[in-house]
């Protein structure tokens, strides 16, 4: 519900207001913590793949602090190119950047048990991956007649269930432990189901800061339960230093045809991904449609504000829905306040401190979080399919498209044949899933026969509302 005494409707509708600090500074942090912990996760769990994350006693874990802190610093580096923009760069609007998820099974398979070593391919991959988003602000509007909301939504339900392996093995002890008498054990279980549990009464029955930071609170509760338990050590947090600056080209760059095909197609992808956030944003906090200016200027700050980030070891960054649903319900649409929070963000950034005290939260309790928030993704994606007209051609795409995704994701050695190249794109199961979804959708006639259908579906072809060729939403 929108609060009055910020401003007058007309003056929180205008992106270029901004509201008195002692309300903007609240504001703009409120902004950071819903998307903070988000933010962070991807480093982790990248870090954690390539062997020097939680629980592996490598030399290299500070390796992982430095790429927290990245992603806290970038993200607040890219979100300033969206408000307050450079050029033709950013929507000027307020529009919170941060580490995305999508990109996450294209980069596991890459550098999957091979040291941080293997981060310098990702962070090549990022670089080229970010320019060619930023290309793709030259005619976005032209291309998203190829992304309807039955791609876009199997790509988004596609990622959430890669992922939600991912959450299930944090929680019960993270992969080091697997095959050992911690891995699953109630001490673990009991950890991530604390976060769990105070995280969805949170997000149920609360109101305002408490509901949104639901995630990060059930974090903390779950942080404190770690702590009286023994579960947490704060050795690392003594060692980091108060202040540092990025260092350019940490991790170093290698280019590799897999990671460069790999993040240019999950650029396009996430391109589109910002163009509705954009739209949500203007419609939830100005009630009007994007303009094509504006939609353009945020997919140049989404690519620019990635290929800067792979220069100085951190992850590709997109919009974060969250806010946008944060400002829907706020109804204040200054850009100001997201500067706000993009100054604080930079400034955690730069204290490696803070990336310190994050890297101290036990795997398990990091698992309820993400259990959450991975099973959010994969609840995003179905609500995005729930636009489509579920008529029969359409369910046959998403049939083949999801059965070839996610089985090639479950078997991968069933391409033990392929060249490492193509092996590792279509293992991630979501860039063939959306290569079908797409060209199916381009190719297919609007409409099979019932009996097209009912033979392969047992009548389970889909005779709910909808199915019969009605328009989409």
């Amino acid at each position: 519900m929108t609060d009055t005494s910020i401003g007058t409707p007309e003056q929180l509708r205008d992106p270029n207001y901004t509201p008195p600090m002692i309300k903007a500074v609240p504001l703009g942090i409120q902004h950071v913590l819903a998307m903070f912990v988000s933010n962070v996760t991807p480093a982790i769990i990248v870090c954690g793949a390539a062997g020097f994350g939680f629980g592996s006693n490598s030399a290299d874990f500070p390796q992982m602090i430095y790429m927290i802190q990245m992603s806290m610093f970038f993200a607040g580096i890219a979100t300033l190119f969206q408000t307050i923009g450079f050029g033709p760069v950013g929507a000027r609007l307020p529009i919170v950047q941060g580490t995305s998820f999508a990109f996450i099974p294209i980069m596991i398979p890459l550098v999957a048990g091979k040291g941080v070593d293997a981060i310098a391919v990702l962070m090549g991959g990022i670089l080229v991956g970010g320019l060619f988003h930023a290309v793709l602000g030259l005619f976005i509007g032209k291309i998203r007649f190829a992304l309807p909301p039955l791609v876009t939504g199997l790509v988004v339900t596609m990622i959430g269930l890669a992922l939600v392996k991912v959450g299930v093995q944090y929680a019960a002890g993270g992969v080091p432990a697997i095959g050992t008498p911690e891995y699953g054990s109630g001490v673990n279980w009991l950890m991530a189901s604390t976060v769990i549990i105070v995280t969805l009464g949170l997000k149920f029955f609360a109101r305002g800061m408490l509901s949104v930071s639901a995630v990060l609170i059930g974090l903390l509760v779950g942080y404190a339960l770690a702590f009286m338990l023994g579960q947490v050590n704060l050795g690392n947090i003594g060692r980091a230093a108060s202040f540092a600056l990025p260092n350019p080209l940490h991790f170093g760059l290698e280019f590799s045809v897999a990671a460069i095909i790999g993040f240019c197609a999950m650029s396009f992808v996430s391109a589109v991904e910002t163009v509705g956030d954009v739209s949500g944003i203007t419609k939830g906090g100005a009630g009007r449609e994007a303009t094509d200016k504006e939609i353009q200027g945020a997919t140049f700050a989404d690519g620019f504000g990635t290929a800067i980030s792979g220069l100085f070891g951190a992850l590709p960054n997109t919009s974060f829905s969250q806010n946008v649903g944060l400002i829907a319900m706020t109804g204040v649409m200054s850009r100001g306040v997201v500067t706000i929070g993009a100054i604080f963000l930079i400034v955690c950034g730069l204290v490696p401190k803070v990336g310190a005290i994050i890297s101290s939260i036990p795997i398990e309790v990091l698992g309820g979080g993400v259990i959450v928030m991975f099973g959010m993704v994969v609840a995003a994606g179905i609500s995005m399919l729930s636009d489509v007209s579920w008529n029969r051609r359409n369910m046959v795409i998403f049939a083949i498209a999801l059965s070839l995704g996610l089985g090639l994701q479950l078997e991968p050695d069933a391409l033990q044949y392929l060249p490492g190249t193509l092996k590792i794109l279509a293992t991630s199961g979501i860039l063939p899933a959306a290569v079908i979804a797409i060209v199916l959708n381009l190719i297919l006639p609007e409409e099979l026969s019932d009996e097209a259908t009912e033979e392969v579906s047992g009548g389970m072809s889909g005779h709910g509302e909808g199915s019969l060729g009605s328009k989409s939403k």
